[in-house]
């Protein structure tokens, strides 16, 4: 008898257009101490599977048909009242978005004590040792004082790191976990994927992994299903699908996963894709978003961060000396030249995305300095004068869900940066110089009529592209972004930024855990650890001869991809695809 069964399941979403299938005729099923990768694009269904299995729908979503079975009871028809009683309990889930899954304003501990006390039979003293127990097994350093601290004081991987704590903390006897991996470095990666693989394998515990991880599907997965537009392509033993795949789709899915082992001028796209938009093609020598490359007499580094240092407070008082900090970064020092694209690596809360908020002045250092063209930025103590300096630094965010306004259509999104720096003469040509970014990422003018929650999550983190070009900066600082997106729909932004700096003479500061993807996109790399940086090197040197051991360590943990040859699918310079 099967773990979990799910039988010719159907997932309808009606609107006033129609209905719409999510999931259409969906049958597979899980075994008891087996872990099943879900792979497939964005829209292809995979969290819905999970959602319709624990009856977390969004409403207006339904199952229209199709059964699911958990160790042989059919869980599909229970009421809410009863599917409490497995939720959490025999069934562990890790929500993909960590921020939207935790609650901003209860602390870590009282959320995963609660969680304990209500699906097992223990004493809150008990359950708090064993809530910093599961801290500490994740890899959250600190773990006694840290659980005291609310969401927003970890970063990005450490809060992914508490919902997959709280996930295990009540034993489930199945693990539905929705894309785990996608916010964490690959040092903590392999130890949350040991962590599932040995509560499997050891606890008779079954696992769905939904990720776009290829890597990780290759290393940790019993079996592969592949989902498109709702529909399962193939299934089949991990070796087998990624190995030798017998659907079109599937080849092709694997082709764009990004090489770790040589750099290419370009990612390759999956071409199996009919209706994909293609970038509309400027003369930006001539063009508005051009207009701001004139020769300039500066000739050193575009940018230069000398000796950074930067604290938060974690626990505050009126008396300085009762204060506890957690330094952030530690004497960082580190340049990039014009046209330049420097990569920072390191473990979550090691420091990258702070340097990054220190140099665009979100956080200003404790001490160091840090220059712009020559300019030292840390000395300017007036927002007048660092205005027109912030113009020509941009940001792309981690997150594109929370970094857009839920309630500004994607025209004004992007027209806002133009109007506060005013840097059109009037609102016909705002909306005209919107159309033609909203053309030039792939996504078409219509897309400026609607709201950020229409798109999907490829498509938003284009919405941001376009926003930060919006300036015409020079430096554009790219945070993790394409951390939440699949192989197919992170091509398309990556070679999108690649046309970028081709033809805007960008300088990049690309900050990721992705290890491969950071080998392609990268000039020089750093790596930062604890809030320190380790080494420095041109990219190449780094991934073949790293002299530091921390760097030699975290090459050695990426995740291999085992799946079939791709030599001469996409070695080629001369193969540039399309968007």
């Amino acid at each position: 008898m099967s773990l979990l069964a799910i039988k010719h399941l159907r997932i309808e979403y009606p609107s006033r257009h129609g209905v719409m299938a999510a999931v259409d005729d969906l049958s597979f099923s899980i075994e008891k101490g087996e872990i099943l990768g879900v792979v497939g694009e964005s829209g292809a269904g995979k969290s819905t599977i999970g959602n319709a299995v624990i009856n977390l729908l969004s409403p207006p979503g339904s199952i229209a048909s199709g059964e699911v079975y958990l160790d042989g009871e059919k869980i599909s028809d229970l009421n809410p009242t009863e599917m409490r009683a497995i939720r959490g309990s025999r069934i562990g889930f890790i929500f993909q978005d960590p921020m939207t899954s935790l609650n901003p304003l209860l602390t870590v501990e009282y959320q995963m004590v609660e969680t304990l006390l209500a699906n097992t039979d223990i004493s809150r003293e008990q359950a708090r040792q064993k809530a910093v127990s599961l801290l500490d097994a994740v890899g959250i350093p600190q773990p006694e004082l840290r659980i005291r601290q609310y969401p927003h004081q970890f970063s990005g991987g450490m809060r992914q790191r508490v919902v997959i704590a709280i996930a295990l903390s009540c034993d489930p006897e199945l693990i539905i976990a929705d894309e785990p991996t996608t916010a964490l470095d690959v040092s903590i990666q392999d130890q949350i994927l040991t962590l599932i693989r040995n509560l499997c394998k050891e606890r008779n515990v079954g696992c769905m992994l939904v990720t776009h991880d290829m890597g990780v599907v290759s290393n940790v997965t019993d079996r592969v299903a592949v989902m498109y537009r709702g529909r399962l392509m193939e299934i089949g033993p991990t070796g087998q699908v990624l190995g030798a795949p017998s659907h079109d789709y599937t080849r092709s899915l694997i082709s764009a996963v990004p090489r770790s082992d040589v750099k290419l001028r370009r990612f390759p796209l999956v071409s199996y894709i009919e209706d994909a938009k293609e970038k509309v093609s400027l003369d930006l020598k001539h063009h508005w978003l051009g207009q701001n490359q004139e020769q300039r007499d500066y000739t050193g580094p575009l940018l230069r961060v000398e000796h950074c240092n930067l604290r938060f407070v974690t626990k505050d008082s009126l008396f300085a000396s009762r204060r506890q900090y957690l330094q952030a970064t530690k004497d960082v020092s580190f340049e990039i030249n014009e046209g330049e694209t420097f990569g920072l690596v390191g473990e979550s809360g090691s420091g990258k995305s702070t340097i990054a908020r220190a140099i665009t002045g979100l956080y200003p250092p404790d001490t160091g300095k840090i220059w712009f063209e020559g300019i030292e930025l840390t000395a300017i103590k007036r927002e007048q004068q660092r205005r027109p300096l912030r113009r020509q630094m941009q940001m792309v965010f981690q997150n594109p869900y929370s970094s857009l306004n839920p309630r500004m259509r994607v025209a004004d999104i992007i027209a806002e940066p133009i109007r506060f720096h005013q840097l059109a003469q009037n609102e016909a040509q705002i909306r005209g110089i919107v159309d033609d970014l909203l053309d030039y990422v792939g996504l078409g003018r219509a897309a400026g009529l609607k709201f950020p929650h229409e798109f999907s999550g490829g498509q938003r983190q284009r919405i941001s592209i376009a926003r930060a070009l919006a300036t015409r900066p020079r430096l554009l600082i790219c945070d993790e972004p394409t951390s939440a997106l699949d192989v197919s729909v992170q091509a398309q932004i990556l070679n999108l930024l690649k046309d970028l700096q081709d033809e805007l003479k960008l300088t990049m500061l690309f900050i990721s855990h992705d290890l491969p993807v950071i080998r392609q996109m990268c000039d020089r790399i750093g790596v930062m650890k604890k809030g320190t940086l380790v080494e420095v090197a041109p990219t190449e040197q780094l991934f073949t001869d790293a002299a530091d051991p921390y760097s030699r360590s975290l090459i050695a943990l990426m995740p291999e991809f085992k799946g079939m040859s791709r030599e001469g699918l996409d070695i080629s310079n001369a193969q540039a695809g399309k968007y």
